[in-house]
């Protein structure tokens, strides 16, 4: 089994920022891409479906722990899961409130919960905006035929029961919206999905490209050659191609109308501006999960790669989240440029690319110190983005 990549580094490690906590343990959906309960990680078997009071709490004392000890000012809590819902509205807000009473009294907790939609109702709804808490969607497009993969466990679609939600959400409770997060199927129409997710108003948009590595590589991609080396590839780039056509309706209408997490991170980066994502740009990764069993890991994705690939081996009972910042693994998603392959040093796009998501660099046998398995693909999108910046600029 492949262990993350040990560097030595001499920066100090960048406080934890986003707290990322599982509130239920399994889903109501069995979504034929999920990495999370297809993949080769089967540790979420081995847990609690459900968080516990005592979890909870010791959960919550090592937030404020942390947000005392950094004089962190705002950080974010993400309520996730599986389907953070299964649990019910009043404990996911029950949670938020106890974060909230912890942390010190200058310090802001923005709440937000991830949901597959298919949960949500209208009083659920008005108990989570009545808390603050902002309200993500899981979709891959306005269209049934866009969510073919979005099935519950008996094969059926879920697609009726997700957009009701998602249409309470934008029509009754707009304030509570946070947007909707898309992964990406290059074999449909770009502008078709782009056009129908933009039927539900969202005020933000999120293209995820599917986990994949070169020992897995994602569907279209090739991965190692006959020597067990990441594939060189030349065109076709279906994901960048896929991206750039959405980019440019959006650079060309819409840009006012919706804010595309991706494409704005990558403006940003190219105007020398910061960015604050996991799939683009050299900012410190400042993520932390929490499972229901209390334990603490890496970000999920990386359960995409191997078993056990997340794991830190430390939990809210015995270790701060201090603790868990000086772990290699995290240590190598904070640093930057040090934890790049050598090809990537020299890609002009660098900056921009980050390396890409860190989990799509994995190769099994030999960890994550290489390119993206989406090299390529990200490249076509930042060139043509900034192809794109300077029309504007010379116009």
């Amino acid at each position: 089994m492949s262990k993350p990549d040990t560097l030595s580094t001499t920066a100090a490690a960048v406080p934890f920022q986003q707290f990322i906590l599982k509130v239920n343990g399994r889903c109501n959906l069995n979504c034929r891409y999920c990495y999370l309960y297809s993949g080769p990680d089967t540790g979420w078997r081995r847990r609690a479906a459900v968080t516990s009071e005592r979890v909870r709490a010791r959960t919550a004392y090592r937030i404020a722990e942390h947000a005392a000890e950094h004089g962190l000012r705002e950080i974010s809590l993400v309520l996730h899961g599986g389907e953070p819902l299964l649990a019910g509205a009043a404990e996911v807000a029950a949670i938020v409130e106890r974060v909230r009473a912890a942390v010190p009294a200058n310090c802001t907790v923005r709440a937000v919960i991830q949901t597959n939609g298919t949960l949500l109702t209208d009083a659920g709804l008005h108990t989570l905006a009545a808390s603050g808490i902002r309200v993500g969607v899981s979709l891959d497009g306005g269209l049934q035929r866009h969510n073919r993969a979005r099935v519950d466990h008996a094969g059926r679609p879920s697609w009726t029961a997700a957009t009701r939600g998602l249409r309470l959400l934008a029509e009754r409770h707009p304030d509570a919206y946070a947007g909707v997060l898309c992964v990406v199927d290059a074999t449909l129409d770009p502008a078709e999905v782009y056009g129908s997710l933009l039927g539900f108003s969202p005020p933000m948009l999120d293209f995820l490209l599917p986990h994949g590595n070169w020992s897995a590589p994602p569907p279209g991609l090739p991965g190692v050659d006959a020597h067990g080396e990441p594939a060189p590839r030349e065109q076709p780039v279906p994901y960048g191609n896929w991206l750039c056509a959405v980019f440019d309706q959006w650079w060309l209408a819409d840009r006012r109308r919706v804010r595309v997490r991706l494409f704005q991170e990558c403006l940003a980066l190219l105007l020398g501006l910061p960015a604050a994502t996991e799939s683009v740009g050299l900012q410190p990764f400042t993520a932390a999960v929490v499972e229901t069993d209390g334990t603490i890991e890496q970000s999920d994705a990386l359960k995409s790669a191997y078993e056990g690939a997340a794991a830190t081996g430390l939990d809210v009972f015995r270790h701060s989240f201090d603790d868990a910042l000086a772990h290699p693994g995290i240590a190598a998603r904070q640093a930057g440029a040090d934890a790049l392959a050598p090809s990537c040093l020299r890609c002009p796009v660098v900056r921009v690319c980050g390396g890409g998501h860190y989990a799509h660099r994995y190769h099994h046998g030999a960890g994550f110190r290489h390119p993206s398995v989406y090299c390529a693909d990200l490249r076509h999108l930042i060139e043509h983005i900034a192809g794109r910046l300077a029309e504007a600029a010379g116009a």
